[in-house]
């Protein structure tokens, strides 16, 4: 995982809309074809209307890429109104829109024991998939 995606999360981090959790979050990809992408939480009065940051880099990247783009590697970091770094790993919708176009991306994230690095896949090892409708 290269320090340029972790520092482009922590700088995003800081755009967060963290309104009622005061947990700003911020999440940097690089794609397949070399390009970063950044995005951070968007919380919402009505919490399930709320946007991860993860998802947020990832709709990025889709809507600048299309639908072929790929995921290489992520970013996420996580920090309290005080400013002070949390321990955060991708929730489960997050972990599943990353194996849709990553499944052996490079996931880094702050946890309990430090920095760590996991491809996607083994971040949700039972992974939705929907298997293609058979042709008429």
């Amino acid at each position: 995982m290269s320090k340029d995606l972790r520092a482009a999360a922590v700088q995003v981090a800081a755009h967060a809309y963290a309104r009622y959790s005061n947990f700003h979050v911020g999440a940097a990809l690089r794609s397949v074809s070399g390009k970063v992408y950044t995005g951070c939480n968007v919380e919402n009065a009505a919490y399930p209307l709320a946007l991860c940051a993860e998802r947020g880099a990832i709709s990025a990247a889709v809507a600048a890429e299309g639908a072929a783009f790929r995921l290489q590697a992520i970013a996420v970091v996580a920090f309290d109104a005080a400013g002070h770094a949390q321990a955060v790993t991708p929730c489960g919708a997050c972990r599943q829109v990353m194996v849709e176009f990553g499944a052996d991306a490079e996931v880094g994230f702050d946890s309990a024991d430090g920095w760590r690095t996991l491809p996607a896949a083994d971040l949700l090892p039972h992974r939705f998939i929907l298997r293609e409708a058979a042709p008429d």
